[in-house]
């Protein structure tokens, strides 16, 4: 009976070659140059020794696979690109097993195993993992340049080659004659291989889908005719991209159409993980049992059918200390004196000390976006701390604009802490400081973000401009309506997302009522930027004030007059 599933399952996708004639090659549909492998004996210096993270007896889980997984030379994101290889460990317990990323970019399935294989095949160890997702360059020519070309399909097709420029002679098999080579070498070391499908290119159909490689279903076949694990990543990644969106989908990648922003590689990284849990494939169980963070971040709501929830995110101004009648309040902690909460539940996720990027980058983001249902809002309010110094500590702030802009900066150690950036400098030099280059982006792109992941979960974002602080001139207290206002406002009318003015519905609020900053103290705590208790039921009855004004569709979840 297997027998007869494995031909029925070659007929359907075998696309094997059944004589090779042409010696040009598979166009090269990715249309980037790489940026290896421009000097092998460099790029060793990024790559790990193969199995030097075993720890004791531990299994090691090796990482075969090209500039998707391990991007540039160094694969230390200074050109903004990052592979999935580098966000794999998140998904394993380091207690129980270590990852490798022996990727490298610009590799074939060819040239990795020509080149590259050998060490790893020899530091693999009975219990051992190999992840084998590779075949993004397995196009141009046989013979000449790269010669990094596979024979398309499945078939025992070979093509013998003398490489142009080196008169070297070479015998050039089927991509899936490589995945079976690989196979054989894991086993006879007693491994355990898995195919994984490529990651998916920033690429579009007829249909206005995203791509497929045609190298998932010679996988498939593969790995069925070889009984090893099959975990298709193209899919996984690919039906994601499909629902973001075109703008969502472009900032997953970076540069070009198939390599990864940060964005685009830690999403590949958890599809990989996600199909590693999710298959039924009895093999993968002691795997699975190392894996640890597949489930997505949320907050633990009881849900009332009927009952949307509102997120609260931002800063301290948003949620502080919320404790002593005395202290620093953030209005979030009060929203309960505005919001009924028989209509509605009330989720204040600020986090003192954020700005747009650090609330990003930190996770508490993701844990929002993952809570969201049809039906919800987001009040999303930042500004107070998106200042200062991109590139040193504590490493928040924005590019200062509403328009979108970004840019690579190296992250610079504090000037007082030269030993620090001494470590850091030799980690660079060495190609291990992944994480020392970030792409920020402008403060009005961050707010794009978190609107569009917001209706794309079909639920409404609120923009809330930042608290004003206790600073005046000539008996009128400071307003940020050049820089934060304007970004705000321009952010707004873009979008078309509602926009909430706090700023100026409680500095007119305060400009009245105390005139100057003796008399506004009141509602200040500690300094010039945090309020008090007063301050913050004030700032919350300006949200109140401003969603009435606005004819919000989140007024009628408001207490008292409607």
């Amino acid at each position: 009976m297997r027998t007869a599933f494995l031909f029925i399952f070659s007929l359907i996708f075998s696309h094997a070659v059944a004589q090779v004639t042409d010696r040009s090659g598979v166009k090269d549909v990715n249309q980037v140059v790489d940026n290896t492998p421009d000097s092998i004996a460099k790029a060793m210096t990024a790559r790990p020794i193969p199995g030097s993270s075993r720890k004791g007896n531990n299994p090691v889980l090796f990482l075969v696979g090209n500039s998707t997984m391990r991007t540039g030379t160094m694969g230390n994101g200074s050109n903004g690109q990052w592979g999935w290889g580098y966000y794999a460990h998140e998904y394993f317990d380091p207690t129980k097993i270590t990852v490798e990323n022996q990727a490298l970019g610009g590799m074939s399935s060819r040239t990795f195993y020509n080149k590259l294989w050998e060490p790893i095949r020899q530091a693999i160890r009975p219990g051992d993992w190999v992840i084998i997702s590779i075949g993004h360059n397995d196009n141009g020519p046989y013979d000449s340049g790269r010669a990094r070309a596979s024979i398309p399909g499945v078939s025992d097709d070979t093509l013998n080659v003398t490489i142009k420029e080196t008169g070297e002679q070479e015998t050039v098999y089927t991509y899936g004659g490589y995945m079976r080579k690989y196979i054989n070498d894991v086993r006879a070391q007693g491994g355990h291989p898995i195919l994984m499908s490529l990651t998916p290119r920033n690429a579009y159909d007829d249909k206005g889908k995203i791509v497929r490689k045609p190298h998932t279903q010679w996988l498939m076949q593969v790995a069925a005719e070889e009984g090893v694990p099959f975990i298709d990543l193209n899919e996984i990644s690919g039906q994601k991209l499909d629902t973001y969106g075109k703008w969502k989908t472009d900032y997953h990648f970076f540069l070009d159409k198939i390599h990864t922003s940060r964005f685009g590689a830690m999403m590949n990284a958890r599809s990989a993980a996600e199909g590693l849990m999710a298959s039924h494939n009895p093999a993968l169980n002691p795997l699975k049992a190392m894996m640890r963070n597949v489930q997505l971040p949320v907050y633990d709501l009881q849900r009332t059918e009927g009952k949307p929830v509102v997120f609260i995110t931002g800063d301290s101004t948003v949620k502080n200390s919320d404790k002593d009648p005395d202290g620093m309040w953030g209005w979030g902690a009060v929203a309960n004196t505005i919001f009924d909460e028989a209509k509605i539940d009330i989720v204040n996720a600020a986090m003192a000390g954020r700005s747009c990027r650090t609330y990003l980058n930190e996770g508490r983001w993701e844990k929002v976006y993952n809570s969201l249902h049809p039906g919800d809002f987001v009040l999303i309010q930042f500004g107070h701390n998106d200042i200062g110094a991109i590139d040193k500590p504590k490493y928040r702030a924005a590019i200062p604009s509403g328009k979108d802009t970004c840019h690579v900066y190296r992250m610079q150690a504090a000037k007082e802490d030269k030993s620090k950036q001494n470590i850091i400098d030799q980690k660079l030099k060495n190609g291990a400081a992944v994480g020392s280059y970030e792409v920020v982006y402008s403060f009005g792109w961050y707010l794009k973000k978190f609107i569009q992941d917001v209706r794309e979960k079909g639920a409404t974002p609120i923009l809330v401009s930042l608290t004003p602080r206790n600073e005046w001139t000539d008996g009128k207290i400071e307003r940020r309506n050049d820089t934060y206002g304007k970004w705000y406002r321009e952010v707004a009318e873009e979008t078309g997302c509602e926009f909430v003015d706090l700023h100026n519905i409680t500095a007119d609020f305060l400009d009245k009522k105390c005139g100057k900053k003796e008399k506004a103290m009141k509602y200040f705590n500690h300094d010039h930027t945090h309020t008090s208790l007063l301050g913050a039921k004030t700032n919350a009855q300006s949200i109140a004030k401003g969603l009435r004004e606005n004819k919000s569709p989140l007024t009628k979840y408001l207490k008292g007059k409607k």
